[in-house]
C-alpha cells in the first residue's frame, strides 16, 4: 500500500525543523540567532538539536536531493546579514509547498482524477490564492513592525496569522486535488464530540457578557468585534460539521473519474 502524503501543516513542521538544524549544522549560527531568523522560541532549536521535537521528521536528511536543496537554500536566505528580505514564515511556507509537490508527482497507481483541464484551473487558482495570502503575511508583519503600541500591532498580527492559516488550507485543499480528491468526510471524531466543544464555546461566550464591546473604542473595540466575529465563525464551521455524513460509507474520498465532466469543489 502507498504511503499516505504527509498533510501540508507537517510538511510546514518538518521544513521548519530541518531549516532549523541546517542554520546551526550547516551555517553555523547560535542557537539564539538561529530561533531569531525563525521567530521561534530558542528552546525549540534546542529541542530540535536533541531529537526531543521532531524526531521522526529529523532522524536523517531530506530523502530527495532537491528537497535537501531546497531546505538549504531557505537556510541561506535566513542566515543573510543583516536581514533576510522575506519573514521567515514565507519562506518555510513556500519550501513546504515545494517539497509537498515533489512527493506528489508520483501519484498512487490506479489513483482517480479530476478531468485535466479542471483539475489545472483550479490548482492555479489555489497557488495564485497562496501567493497572495503568502504576501499579505509579509505586509503585515512590516506593518506590525511599524505600529507603536502592542494593540494596534495585533491587528495586523491576527492579520498575518489567519492569512498564514489560509494559505495553509489552500495548500491542503490544493494537493487533495493534484490527487483526484475534490470531496471528503469528517474522521476521526463524532457527532457527540462536536457538540461537546459547541456547548463549551457557547459557555465561554457567556461567561464572558454579552455587550461588552459597547464599553470600548478605536482599536480595543476593532479587537473585541473581531474576537466575536471568529466565535460566530467557529459556530457556523461546527454546525456544518455535525451535519456532515461522518459514517463508514462517507469515509472514502470522491474520486470521478477522467473525463467524468465538470466537478464541483462544494460539499453536497
Amino acid at each position: 500500500m502507498p504511503r499516505e502524503p504527509r498533510p501540508p501543516i507537517l510538511w510546514v513542521h518538518r521544513v521548519q525543523a530541518l531549516v532549523a538544524r541546517e542554520l546551526v549544522e550547516g551555517f553555523r549560527l547560535s542557537a539564539r540567532r538561529a530561533a531569531a531568523r525563525l521567530g521561534i522560541a530558542p528552546s525549540a532549536i534546542s529541542q530540535y538539536l536533541s531529537g526531543r521535537r521532531m524526531k521522526a521528521e529529523l532522524a536523517a536528511r531530506p530523502g530527495r536531493p532537491d528537497e535537501e536543496r531546497l531546505i538549504r537554500q531557505a537556510a541561506q536566505e535566513l542566515s543573510t546579514t543583516p536581514e533576510p528580505k522575506r519573514p521567515a514564515s514565507t519562506v518555510i511556507l513556500e519550501v513546504a509547498l515545494k517539497c509537498a509537490a515533489l512527493e506528489e508527482r508520483s501519484p498512487a497507481p490506479g489513483a482517480g482524477s479530476l478531468d485535466r483541464p479542471r483539475e489545472s484551473m483550479l490548482r492555479r487558482r489555489l497557488r495564485a490564492r497562496i501567493r497572495a495570502e503568502q504576501r499579505a503575511v509579509a505586509d503585515c508583519m512590516g506593518l506590525a513592525q511599524k505600529s507603536r503600541d502592542e494593540l494596534t500591532r495585533s491587528v495586523f498580527r491576527q492579520i498575518a496569522s489567519d492569512s498564514l492559516r489560509h494559505a495553509e488550507i489552500a495548500a491542503s485543499i490544493e494537493s487533495r486535488l493534484a490527487r483526484g480528491i475534490n470531496r471528503t468526510a469528517p474522521s476521526g471524531v463524532r457527532r457527540a464530540d462536536v457538540d461537546r466543544l459547541i456547548a463549551r464555546e457557547r459557555r465561554a461566550e457567556a461567561a464572558a457578557g454579552a455587550g461588552l464591546g459597547a464599553d470600548l473604542g478605536g482599536v480595543m473595540r476593532l479587537l473585541w468585534e473581531s474576537m466575536e466575529a471568529d466565535e460566530r465563525k467557529h459556530d457556523a464551521l461546527l454546525q456544518q460539521l455535525r451535519t456532515l455524513e461522518s459514517g463508514p460509507g462517507a469515509r472514502a474520498a470522491h474520486r470521478p473519474s477522467r473525463g467524468s465532466g465538470r466537478a464541483s469543489t462544494r460539499p453536497r
